[in-house]
């Protein structure tokens, strides 16, 4: 039975869906339309919104003026520019109400997406603590997406534009802001960094739901359909998965204790309390715990505040909490939610407990297990409705330990996935919520990094990765947009010998993608931990897409790319490789070259001497008397040290096409 919608040919069809919406009374625009944004240089960059039906809508920006009428359902847009980038300049749009942006640049915009990897924040990135407090860029923008999952295109996403600076970009995507931070560097220009990622989830979960429909990538859509039947029996074995999963995995709170103890409470002294900054992951901030933690900060309400209710916005909580003001909960989110780690705080203050002056905000944290406290959203409190400034809650609060557990190391990868159409792994369900809102906003490209959750379907990827990559370039409307991704890098214990791997073959498919034009692969086969699968290293992973971007999309004469397996030929008993990117091969170690092998007939495979001869590699083994396949680095965690005179590292790859581990896996 189909169930999938049209697929959007063109940008306009995009935004028939995504500006669906009721009419307004004002004129009203997305949250990527405000304050700090930068609107992309040397484009026709979108302005769009909603208003009431046949609205006479005016835009000015940059002595430039541009005037649209509503449709009939109150969707409104226009294109002006384009611009060259710098400034700080103000955006406004009029209809029966004036709409007024400050502070915008005009630069290079640029979407990060992908899974935990892209997602993976700043502060818990080697030499952090450095990289922030050096982090005064004020003509870099940061703008993070939340999660959510939806079954149709929304027009909307929560989430605002923030500054770089120290107090914002430590929860910020590490790769996002290396890469950004060097094409700001080296072009002197303004950049803006839209973010939007979810850990642990596949390229399906992006990619339009009907574009799968194809003979490779139809079985997606059969999995998805399947888990779709009997659907209260599913639910019952999934509780039940679950719970089981939950005991030997996760810790379970069992009970509040601090309430009784008068953490809450605004009377009790916090003298003998810490002090952390938030947002932060209490790990980061040195608690290397599970278990429940208070915070608690005073705030000072103005009196034109008092009878009034406010809204208070606390972020990502990770993973539950209950919430206090003036010692009275106002909300909380607890372990029955799914995904409550993810889901941004805003919980309403009844007026009744507004108060004059000092005013305490307490919040109780329960982190089941891994990273705990606050990620990545707004911490501000204002009253409710009100245009009224708010008050900022970023920056220290006081802390106390309810109760310290050791840290728990979970099987994420057995957790069971509840079935239904809104789990995050969902075909499209990401790309409805957190792509398709972003799309009408005018950019330069995107860069991804993505890859382990499809692992295990490898020789698909190569079919699904690309589709992916066509279907947002359609819903862009640019087919020369740039796209630049992060290969695989190394994990998991190191093998003694040759064999086969899921992640090699996954790797091989980013390789494949290459041949789509005006693509690019940041190789980071040297810079993975064994026993995490989060490399710590982000700097080197930003830079290596940078030069990329530098080289490719902004004419940079400098070198991009690691060496690339071009051709081979047979020569006796050796077997000659030549390669792309080759100029200066050498080691990074100034020992011999590693983790080559080299195969006959039989198609085993054995460990081989390589030698540099030029910009070629010659490759043999006493084993092997008459080669005919070689392998580099094919393995999940190989030891390599094959780079060009550049400093960037070979991809793995294969002379061969045998079938692999995953050939037939769909």
């Amino acid at each position: 039975m189909k169930t999938f919608r049209l697929f959007l040919t063109a940008v306009a069809s995009v935004l028939i869906l995504v500006f669906v919406q009721p009419a307004f009374a004002k004129v009203k625009v997305p949250s990527l339309i405000g304050d700090n944004m930068v609107l992309q240089a040397g484009k026709k960059v979108r302005i769009w919104g909603w208003a009431d039906p046949q609205e006479s809508i005016t835009v000015e920006f940059a002595n430039a003026r541009t005037t649209t009428i509503a449709d009939a359902k109150g969707n409104w847009q226009t294109l002006i520019g384009p611009f060259k980038s710098g400034a700080s300049l103000v955006l406004t749009i009029t209809g029966t109400n004036t709409l007024s942006f400050k502070n915008i640049l005009i630069g290079e915009v640029w979407v990060c997406s992908g899974q935990s990897n892209m997602e993976w924040p700043l502060i818990n990135t080697t030499g952090a603590a450095e990289t922030v407090a050096q982090s005064n860029f004020p003509d870099i923008r940061l703008f993070t997406v939340p999660k959510k999952t939806s079954a149709v295109p929304l027009n909307d996403v929560e989430g605002h534009w923030v500054v770089a600076s120290p107090d914002q970009v430590g929860q910020f995507s590490a790769v996002a802001y290396y890469f950004g931070r060097e094409l700001h560097q080296k072009l002197k220009i303004p950049v803006g960094l839209i973010h939007t990622s979810w850990g642990g989830t596949p390229a399906e979960a992006w990619t339009n739901r009907d574009l799968l429909a194809t003979s490779e990538l139809q079985p997606i859509l059969d999995r998805f359909e399947a888990g779709m039947k009997d659907m209260p029996e599913r639910q019952r074995l999934f509780e039940q998965q679950l719970s089981a999963w939950v005991k030997q995995n996760l810790y379970v709170d069992e009970g509040n204790k601090g309430e009784a103890l008068g953490y809450a409470d605004p009377n009790t002294s916090v003298a003998d309390w810490q002090q952390m900054v938030l947002p932060q992951f209490f790990e980061t901030a040195g608690l290397k715990i599970d278990g429940a933690v208070w915070v608690r900060k005073e705030i000072d309400v103005p009196s034109s505040w008092v009878g009034k209710p406010l809204q208070l916005n606390l972020a990502a909580i990770d993973d539950q909490d209950t919430t206090y003001f003036n010692g009275k909960r106002v909300g909380g989110i607890g372990g029955e939610t799914p995904n409550s780690y993810s889901i941004l705080r805003h919980y309403q203050i009844p007026a009744e407990l507004v108060r004059s002056g000092r005013n305490v905000i307490a919040v109780r944290v329960f982190d089941s297990a891994g990273e705990g406290g606050f990620g990545a959203g707004d911490m501000s409190i204002k009253p409710t409705g009100d245009t009224a400034a708010a008050i900022p809650l970023s920056g220290p609060w006081n802390y106390k330990i309810e109760l310290g557990l050791p840290p728990k190391a979970p099987d994420w990868g057995s957790r069971p996935e509840a079935p239904g159409p809104h789990n995050q792994n969902s075909p499209g369900v990401l790309y409805d919520a957190m792509l398709a809102p972003v799309i009408p906003f005018t950019v330069r490209g995107a860069i991804w990094y993505q890859g382990e959750s499809n692992s295990g379907r490898a020789y698909q990827y190569r079919t699904l990765f690309p589709t992916m990559i066509r279907n947002w370039r359609t819903a862009w409307g640019d087919n020369d947009f740039p796209f630049y991704f992060v290969q695989l890098a190394n994990w998991q214990p190191i093998k003694a010998e040759p064999g086969d791997s899921e992640w090699a073959e996954l790797r091989e498919a980013q390789t494949l993608t290459l041949r789509e034009p005006q693509t690019g692969m940041a190789v980071t086969i040297d810079i993975g931990e064994t026993n995490d699968i989060h490399p710590r290293n982000k700097l080197d992973v930003g830079h290596r897409l940078a030069v990329w971007a530098l080289a490719k999309t902004y004419g940079q004469s400098l070198e991009y790319s690691g060496p690339l397996f071009k051709s081979f030929s047979v020569e006796g008993n050796q077997i000659r490789l030549k390669f792309d990117h080759a100029s200066g091969l050498k080691t990074s170690d100034g020992g011999p070259l590693k983790s080559f092998a080299i195969a006959g007939e039989d198609h085993r495979f054995v460990w081989a001497e390589a030698r540099i001869e030029g910009n070629d590699i010659v490759v043999s083994s006493k084993e092997v008397a008459k080669p005919v396949a070689v392998r580099y680095a094919w393995a999940d965690n190989p030891i390599t040290n094959l780079y060009n005179k550049a400093g960037l590292p070979a991809s793995p790859f294969r002379t061969d096409t045998w079938p692999g581990v995953t050939v037939s896996r769909k």
